[in-house]
């Protein structure tokens, strides 16, 4: 045969490689087989040993590839680090505490005017029990003793001082100062007061609910004119609501527990009540009941919020 054949046949570009090296460079596929090769033939114990190794080598004297000293370097990097941070911050926070005052909110804007909250209040807005059955009514009075305990005549007596009343006690001085608190005595409810009736009426189906506006401080509402209460069927017949009575007086907020100062220095404060006497109310029917304030600059016609400035329960009562 001719020596140009022989040639063409041992490559197919014409040219035979002149060392294995070359031979590598053209078959890169070589490389990766023979790599995989070596990996393959590792035992557990050579890959522990390696792992050994790299945690602790006594030659090079590294831990986890670093040596004590490069160890320490970064640690002391990250501990100058973190604390330059931790100081920007607490310096941060030391500036914007100083603006605020821990006596009188900054901003008061968006929580007036005020919402309101009956008791008792256990299991949601439905006050229902059965007149015959005293296990359903019972928790409701318990929870209204419980919430008067702080309301009772001599504790009254003892913390706070008579006030007069039609106008607002307006202390002033030093915020800081410790602001004193008009009486709201639990006798002041009659017959709500749980004082004579210790059943609150529940036991004769005639149920008192008491009601308290929301705290706002330096607050005043009504504009001088003291807020008042009324309540109505909120959905369906009038006539199931027959009869409420309103205690102290005709159902109002006397100015004289306002404005309130915050719970650091109004220590001894005790939100006034209103207290509602359901007399006559539909039996064995399930009744909705709106409870509204009514005064200058109060709002109690906003849907979105059934609290701002009313209250819708349901008063179911049994035989």
């Amino acid at each position: 045969s001719e020596p140009g054949m022989e040639l063409n046949a041992a490559s197919p570009g014409g040219k035979r490689p002149e060392n294995k090296d070359e031979e590598k460079v053209q078959d890169p596929n070589t490389g990766e087989a023979e790599t995989k090769a070596e990996m393959g033939n590792k035992t557990w114990a050579d890959l522990a040993g390696e792992m050994k190794t790299f945690l602790w080598n006594p030659e090079e004297r590294t831990c986890l590839g670093r040596t004590a000293k490069s160890w320490g370097l970064i640690l002391l990097f990250y501990f100058v680090f973190y604390t330059c941070l931790a100081g920007m911050f607490a310096f941060c926070m030391y500036v914007m505490l100083l603006t605020l005052s821990p006596y009188t909110p900054t901003y008061r804007d968006r929580v007036s005017p005020p919402g309101v909250m009956i008791r008792p209040y256990l299991n949601g807005f439905t006050i229902a029990f059965n007149i015959s059955k005293r296990s359903t009514w019972q928790p409701y009075v318990d929870s209204m003793h419980h919430f008067l305990a702080a309301y009772d005549d001599k504790v009254q007596e003892e913390k706070n001082i008579e006030c007069i009343s039609g106008q607002y006690f307006i202390q002033g001085g030093n915020e800081s100062e410790e602001k004193k608190a008009c009486q709201f005595k639990r006798s002041l409810l009659q017959n709500c007061s749980g004082i004579e009736d210790q059943t609150f009426g529940y036991s004769r189906g005639q149920p008192c609910i008491l009601l308290k506006m929301n705290r706002i401080i330096g607050y005043r509402p009504g504009a001088g004119v003291p807020v008042s209460v009324d309540c109505k069927v909120q959905k369906g017949n009038e006539s199931d609501l027959r009869s409420v009575d309103f205690y102290p007086g005709n159902g109002t907020f006397d100015l004289m527990y306002y404005p309130y100062y915050g719970k650091i220095t109004h220590v001894n404060y005790t939100s006034p009540l209103v207290a509602m006497h359901f007399t006559d109310v539909k039996r064995n029917s399930l009744v909705p009941i709106q409870c509204s304030l009514h005064g200058k600059g109060i709002v109690n016609d906003v849907n979105s919020d059934r609290f701002l400035g009313r209250i819708i329960f349901m008063l179911s009562i049994g035989k």
